[in-house]
């Protein structure tokens, strides 16, 4: 999943009190997020039997909530632990499918991850890295662009119609489109880091902490598996 669900418009309230969203705050969401996403994982990594039967509605679990969450941001401290929760059992059940193919494959591509957030994070806080407008309309547009291939691509393979092969094979330029695409969930990183601070700079509602600590999952989770995605076809 992408995430342009951070925007300006986010953080404009009519209502401003004492109450009010932090960085700190943020962080300590995220956290919480993090904590139960990642034991939600490993339940499903230790009872694959009892999660892939139950992938598709987990699947269509956490689409739900995250579309009630993006429109009804209110509502984002209890639907975005619920989230969390689904998206670990998801990934904890892909973690192992990929692992049992690629010993060893998980560890890196956590390690990848955890490497490209730090570096964004002093990218963005040294100012090596801004976003500006245009810098915002390229990743976004990029992001969107990649969106609607993997939609169109989804359905062509529900409906028997083939897929675009060349988004999965380990050809040449099947790492290519993959480094193109796992640059472009890393600059979303960016994005979010400002908006944040934004949103924190602005007083916006106290309920955004949840939803940016949601929000920067999206893009975290969206980075890990095409880390996954990469790593899996260098070892082809």
């Amino acid at each position: 999943m992408s995430n342009p669900l951070l925007k300006d418009s986010v953080f404009d309230s009519p209502i401003r009190s004492n109450n009010i969203m932090t960085i700190s705050g943020t962080i300590n969401k995220s956290i919480v997020l993090w904590v139960l996403l990642i034991a939600s994982a490993f339940y499903a990594w230790t009872h694959p039997t009892t999660i892939m039967p139950l992938l598709v509605p987990l699947l269509i679990a956490g689409f739900v909530i995250a579309m009630i969450s993006i429109f009804k941001k209110e509502v984002s401290p209890f639907l975005s632990p619920l989230y969390a929760i689904c998206e670990g059992l998801i990934l904890g059940a892909i973690s192992l499918s990929f692992e049992k193919s690629h010993p060893g494959i998980v560890v890196n591509a956590i390690l990848l991850t955890m490497c490209v957030l730090f570096c964004m994070l002093a990218a963005y806080k040294t100012g090596i890295l801004k976003a500006t407008p245009r810098f915002q309309k390229v990743v976004v547009f990029s992001t969107l662009a990649i969106c609607l291939v993997y939609v169109i691509d989804l359905l062509l393979n529900l409906f028997g119609a083939g897929s675009f092969s060349y988004i999965h094979n380990s050809s040449g330029l099947g790492i290519i489109i993959s480094l193109v695409i796992v640059a472009i969930a890393s600059l979303n990183l960016i994005i979010d880091f400002d908006l944040i601070e934004q949103g924190s700079n602005q007083g916006a509602p106290k309920y955004m902490e949840w939803y940016s600590a949601f929000a920067l999952m999206i893009t975290l989770v969206w980075l890990y598996l095409e880390m996954l995605r990469l790593l899996s076809k260098l070892r082809d």
